[in-house]
């Protein structure tokens, strides 16, 4: 059973409380998933560490229940860091 946008929303926000997550469903699937996630705690942190700690927060369900996820991630406008 694919995971649901509040699902993926709601593990995301468990690890990273601050992030702010949108999410587009791809093809109307709730298989194929767009995320913009944006967080100040990405602040310094290079574009794959800031991937890896996303879909550290999906666990082992990116590839199973979460078949696909094109992810995006920023730090908000004037964002200082930790």
């Amino acid at each position: 059973m694919p995971m649901t946008a509040s699902e993926i929303e709601t593990a995301i926000k468990a690890a990273i409380p601050d992030a702010e997550v949108r999410l587009t469903d791809l093809a109307g699937d709730d298989d194929h998933w767009a995320a913009h996630v944006t967080s100040a705690s990405f602040q310094g942190l290079s574009r794959v560490k800031q991937h890896q700690i996303v879909y550290a927060a999906l666990g082992g369900r990116m590839g199973g229940v979460l078949h696909a996820l094109q992810l995006t991630t920023a730090t908000p406008p004037g964002a200082s860091g930790r």
